[in-house]
């Protein structure tokens, strides 16, 4: 897409304003050169107001985090420009979604958590988490959009729908319902095809990778049989890597944009009073407490870098393996230095990523990093592991990557990082800056992310009636 300026709120609703207040046509400035860019925002208005959007996803929620935050906020966005935008996710997530969006229960519509369901998950719980993802889970995804796919065909008969937009999940190889619909479906952004890095395989069982390697090989027969990626009218790819794992066959429009985003306004925003020269460094961490996170490498790395420096460390989130790390904090005797805080909103986690110094980031199966691009649009200098999306996402000028070549020599690097950091306040506030200007320049911003999406609705909208004219 363009790399143009993004429209900001302030001036969607002030075109919104001039249209309802003067009754202006966009044909009137559309071709006006002293009017161009006024003219682009009062036409997207116009086209947006005009549009009728059915988000579909797995799960839409921020405490799940990750790819679930995603058709959450893009909801949000989308409703916050006027566009007429409905939601289809699994009920798990209805308390969630509709305390968020309590003016909009009406837009808001929940595939039922069924026996199948359930007996589906229990029956998956006992495996792996590749093994399950790749057997029962497959299962689940497909008998959750059996029920969205109904849901969805009754929102295209009784209120218009025009384009459906799967969201979720990200997987490029993943199952899609959503065909045959009769209006066109856009899928995305996909992101996926993810290992560890060679030296941390073991965190995976072997029988883990030849499932996963099973599945993916099966997956092109599988899209054939329920063919909603193929036949799509649009795909989002998130990168060069997403775009080579599509099933074969594929024959929509393909549009690049990033798989992770955020609202600068959010999070660039003050935090604590700035700390005095020579104070105590604070690290902080934001994210799910899971293996793969590499938040157990970051606790050993603390050991070693509290005999040297200053620091302590803010945990921010929540997950299965809290209680293996806080006993893993105890015995690195580092209970004074480390601090667990359970889950905390977006306005809770800008004003802590506000008053810290230095965000880590160890994880070691990261598809995307949203917390990343936060952390980068806080301001903060981040350290990450050179692997998968983070390593794409922060460039040398924003932060320090550190490779996984081997357990013990991650540990060093994270530790000689912090250390770096946590010695050149001039070094932290130049790459916290160049961060900040990275996710306002590279489509990370949500109002940039959206005026895109909107260009790709219109532009399949307008596709499918030039068809059937």
């Amino acid at each position: 897409m363009t790399n143009q300026a993004p429209i900001t709120n302030e001036q969607w609703l002030g075109a919104y304003f001039v249209i309802r207040s003067f009754e202006i046509d966009s044909s009137f400035i559309i071709y006006h050169s002293s009017f161009s860019f006024l003219g682009k925002i009062i036409c997207m208005v116009l086209a947006a107001r005009e549009m009728r959007i059915c988000l579909v996803a797995q799960n839409a929620s921020l405490k799940f985090g990750g790819e679930a935050s995603l058709p959450w906020l893009c909801f949000k966005y989308l409703r916050q420009r006027g566009v007429d935008v409905h939601l289809v996710a699994h009920g798990r997530t209805r308390q969630e979604v509709l305390a968020g969006f309590p003016g909009d229960a009406d837009r808001l519509h929940f595939a039922p958590e069924t026996r199948t369901d359930r007996l589906l998950w229990r029956m998956g719980s006992w495996l792996p988490g590749k093994i399950d993802a790749q057997t029962f889970g497959t299962a689940r995804h497909v008998f959750n959009q059996m029920l969205q796919r109904r849901i969805v065909r009754r929102l295209i008969a009784g209120r218009g729908i025009q384009l459906v937009h799967e969201m979720t999940p990200v997987s490029p190889k993943q199952l899609s319902l959503m065909y045959g619909l009769g209006v066109p479906v856009l899928i995305g952004p996909l992101a996926g095809g993810m290992t560890y890095p060679p030296a941390f395989s073991y965190l995976e069982p072997r029988g883990a990778r030849a499932v996963e390697a099973a599945g993916r090989a099966l997956a092109h027969t599988l899209n054939r049989i329920l063919p909603g990626k193929r036949d799509a009218a649009g795909l989002i790819v998130a990168n060069d890597q997403a775009r080579a794992a599509l099933p074969r066959g594929v024959r929509g429009k393909i549009f690049h944009i990033p798989d992770v985003g955020v609202d600068l306004r959010v999070w660039d925003q003050p935090g604590e009073p700035p700390k005095p020269q020579g104070g105590r460094i604070r690290l902080v961490y934001l994210g799910r407490l899971a293996d793969w996170k590499g938040v157990a490498f970051l606790l050993e790395a603390m050991a070693s870098v509290v005999k040297r420096a200053d620091c302590v460390l803010e945990i921010l989130g929540d997950g299965e393996e809290r209680g293996a790390l806080e006993a893993q904090v105890g015995r690195l005797n580092l209970s004074d230095r480390v601090t667990f805080c359970g889950w905390v909103t977006a306005d809770q986690a800008a004003r802590r990523l506000g008053g810290a110094d230095i965000f880590v980031m160890p994880s070691l199966h990261e598809v995307g990093g949203i917390a990343i691009l936060e952390a980068m649009a806080a301001g903060l200098p981040v350290i990450v592991t050179d692997w998968g999306g983070p390593a794409v996402h922060v460039s040398e000028d924003c932060g320090i990557r550190v490779r996984p070549d081997s357990r013990d020599g991650f540990v060093a690097g994270l530790a000689d990082a912090v250390l770096r950091l946590a010695q050149s306040p001039d070094l932290r506030h130049r790459m916290g800056q160049a961060g900040r200007r990275r996710v306002a320049a590279n489509l990370y911003d949500w109002n940039q992310k959206i005026d895109s999406l909107l260009e790709i609705y219109a532009q399949l909208i307008e596709d499918a009636a030039r068809t059937c004219n």
